[in-house]
């Protein structure tokens, strides 16, 4: 079987009542006695996919039935507190059932994708190997794996999830690295929005290669807002053991994440939740999820209230603080130049995805957490959080076109939540 459970459309509004639904026929569809079973959610960095709710639905059913454990596909992200524990997944969930992925030091490699596959993938660009690699977890005896997440355009891979929650969720450092700079070079603006691309390939090979024998069964998610009540709506719900289920998800996200724009935008203004976006790394979703749509001397304004650092991780946010974001060329011939950007492509290939390319400016506004001269010096504008909160007064904006002022805007509430481009700019 590969799809289990499908139930998907751009008006719909699945409630918690189908969804339950949905999640506990994914399970009984595989057939499977279940004494062991391990979830794969993302962490709170995606508080709208839903994973949380799909998590307690799962938990409340099964706990008692079976052990459980449940590790958030952090990929590079910092572990999670129990703040944002309790965030994501509510507060009936025992915090011992929660294991932390370390992407350095718990991964296990499988094999290697030989450096004629990167050189295919890449259209001869790089060449390198790189080590497939998972959490050790995934070999423990589990009945059933659940890799659980959201199908949204992403800059990486084109299309978040699927087998990427498993190669970068619970991923380990070469894998992670690699595919990032892999999708760097081969231009994300031909990559975001497509379901086929060629980190997307090096994924699938990972974990059809080396994963076949597993218990993986993917539960994906498809969200976008419903423009009448202002929150999301869950459009989407694709259960299955293969790229079909993914492929039906990624279908619908195309559908209603993509917004596709007649004339290039001046000015942008985008809102990060304080609650989900505390670095650049995660912010930087504002730059490369609307460059597509950006004028040439545009302008983007990132009203950044809970910014705290650069990268979710301690070397990754000493990199960023020492090689900024300052475009492709520049970053390139640093990786050239330092042994340890050479060690660190996944920085690398974030200081290309967080750069405009000198084509627009990007101002960023944070709150206390970070100085204007840790702004500047990352190559970013600095805008003051208080007065651009007052001429951009983000609770009287609606998302897409505003007048404030006199002034034409494009506001954006929630970048994770989509992806801008021109239409004459992308092509299915």
């Amino acid at each position: 079987m590969s799809v289990y459970t499908q139930m998907g459309g751009a008006s719909l509004d699945i409630g918690d009542a189908e969804l339950k639904k949905l999640v506990l026929d994914t399970i009984k569809a595989t057939g499977k006695e279940i004494k062991k079973l391990l979830l794969l959610p993302p962490d709170h960095t995606r508080l709208n996919s839903q994973a949380g709710k799909i998590t307690n639905i799962i938990w409340n059913e099964y706990h008692e039935k079976c052990h459980i454990d449940i590790m958030p596909a952090l990929g590079t992200h910092s572990p999670m507190g129990d703040a944002e524990l309790e965030l994501m997944f509510g507060n009936t969930i025992p915090k011992s059932a929660f294991l932390v992925h370390d992407w350095r030091n718990d991964v296990v490699t499988l094999g290697k994708a030989d450096s004629k596959l990167i050189s295919e993938l890449s259209g001869g660009k790089l060449d390198y190997e790189v080590n497939i690699q998972v959490n050790k977890i995934l070999f423990e005896d589990y009945d059933l794996i659940l890799s659980i997440g959201q199908v949204v355009p992403h800059e990486v891979v084109g299309m978040a999830n699927y087998t990427k929650n498993i190669m970068v969720g619970v991923g380990g450092s070469d894998i992670i690295n690699k595919s990032h700079f892999l999708g760097a070079v081969s231009n994300l603006e031909k990559i975001m929005g497509h379901a086929d691309s060629p980190v997307r390939r090096l994924f699938n090979y990972g974990v059809n290669t080396y994963l076949a024998d597993r218990p993986i069964v993917y539960m994906l998610t498809v969200l976008s807002k419903n423009e009448e009540t202002g929150k999301m709506a869950l459009r989407g719900f694709y259960s299955g053991d293969n790229e079909d289920a993914f492929k039906l998800a990624a279908k619908l996200s195309v559908e209603t994440n993509l917004q596709l724009l007649d004339a290039p935008l001046k000015k942008v203004v985008v809102y990060l939740d304080p609650e989900e976006f505390k670095s650049t790394w995660l912010g930087n979703k504002a730059v490369y999820r609307t460059r597509m749509a950006i004028a040439d001397d545009g302008e983007l304004i990132v009203l950044a209230p809970g910014l705290k650092e650069f990268g979710e991780d301690k070397e990754n946010d000493r990199l960023i603080r020492k090689y900024g974001y300052k475009g492709t060329d520049y970053t390139l011939k640093m990786v050239a130049e330092n042994e340890e950007l050479q060690k660190g492509l996944g920085a690398a290939a974030h200081f290309i995805h967080g750069s405009s390319e000198g084509r627009f400016t990007i101002t960023y506004c944070p709150g206390k957490g970070v100085s204007e001269e840790e702004i500047k010096s990352v190559g970013f504008e600095y805008g003051n959080l208080d007065e651009m909160l007052k001429k951009y007064p983000v609770e009287q904006l609606k998302d897409g076109y505003n007048t404030v002022n006199g002034e034409e805007i494009f506001y954006i509430s929630n970048p994770a939540l989509g992806l801008w481009a021109l239409k004459a700019n992308f092509t299915e």
